[in-house]
């Protein structure tokens, strides 16, 4: 860990002269007000704490028999993925709260960026691939269970988990062989492209239309492939006679889009304008609601108010409390 003391390299650049190369970088976190950082400790302390809790609750409740079917078992990925996602941001949060040392090392800057973008990538692409399962159940159920095997089902989530890989190792790589120089405080709550790239003393006008080519690939042509999947879901469902039936239907699927909603408008207005400093604020607001917002929303979005969860939570609970009462 580097301290706001530590020395810092001094090295010349062809382009620009000398620059003070960064071994460490100092978080400024959500707030620079003293008053406000112990409150802000609580909040996001018990944010993450049901983040944690609802995530592994759903996580164990889906591996029940009567709910191994496709959906569940992405349910069950995106449940490890949401606690990665906070783990890897939420506890460096919370230390910086408390603690007069706010520094990060050089090296675990670069291995927070690298889980951040993988993880969010992957969801990304495990969101588009839930739109498709829910795409074949209602549009197509009688060849469900042949089209949504156990190998699709395995080989969508592999697909999903590399594309984030691939995207993660070269934003990592191209982020960390820009030259920084100058102010080493991120004006952040963690290590994200944006703000590492205004740190840079060299152009990086080519970099940011790169991360803008990256971000259509990554987030609006999944998004795109999700609202093509959505518009056949309501065609079919409009088709349903039965006003139970298509809400039933419905409200299987209005729970995915709500979170795709939040995660593409978030992500979306971070880095389309990656180095834009006028709104750095609303920046931090948004990437709280990929990092910590959305997370903490999908075990009640997409499985507590499930019928079928519902019966399999209460099952579980009835026989904890028989061991409890016997023993």
């Amino acid at each position: 860990m580097v301290g706001l003391d530590d020395p810092i390299e001094m090295t010349k650049g062809p382009e620009s002269g000398n620059h003070t190369l960064l071994t460490g970088f100092v978080l400024s976190g959500l707030s620079s007000h003293p008053e406000l950082q112990h409150l802000l400790f609580f909040t996001f302390c018990l944010i993450y704490t049901i983040t944690i809790t609802g995530n592994l609750l759903i996580f164990v409740i889906t591996m029940h028999s009567t709910l191994h079917t496709p959906m569940y078992f992405f349910l069950r990925v995106l449940s490890f993925l949401d606690i990665s996602t906070a783990s890897v941001v939420v506890p460096k949060m919370l230390v910086n709260f408390v603690a007069e040392d706010r520094s990060i090392s050089h090296m675990g800057c670069v291995m927070q960026l690298f889980c951040v973008v993988l993880l969010a990538a992957t969801e990304w692409y495990l969101l588009a691939a839930m739109a498709y399962d829910r795409y074949v159940a209602v549009c197509n159920p009688m060849r469900y269970t042949i089209i949504m095997n156990t190998r699709a089902c395995r080989s969508l989530v592999l697909l999903s988990c590399c594309s984030g890989n691939v995207v993660s190792v070269v934003q990592t790589s191209w982020v960390f062989t820009l030259p920084f120089c100058g102010p080493k405080q991120i004006n952040y709550f963690f290590c994200d492209i944006p703000p590492l790239i205004t740190l840079s003393c060299t152009d990086t006008s080519l970099y940011e239309k790169q991360i803008i080519m990256t971000t259509v690939l990554v987030i609006l042509t999944p998004f795109c492939l999700i609202l093509v999947s959505y518009a056949c879901i309501l065609s079919s469902i409009l088709k349903i006679s039965l006003a139970e039936g298509r809400h039933k239907t419905f409200s299987t699927c209005s729970s995915h889009i709500i979170v795709v909603t939040l995660y593409c408008g978030s992500g979306t207005l971070i880095y389309l304008q990656p180095k834009a400093s006028y709104y750095q604020d609303a920046k931090k607001v948004l990437a709280l609601i990929y990092t910590t917002v959305v997370p903490t929303l999908n075990p009640l979005i997409y499985s507590l108010r499930n019928k079928e969860v519902k019966e399999v939570l209460i099952r579980m609970m009835g026989k904890l409390r028989k061991k409890s009462t016997s023993a």
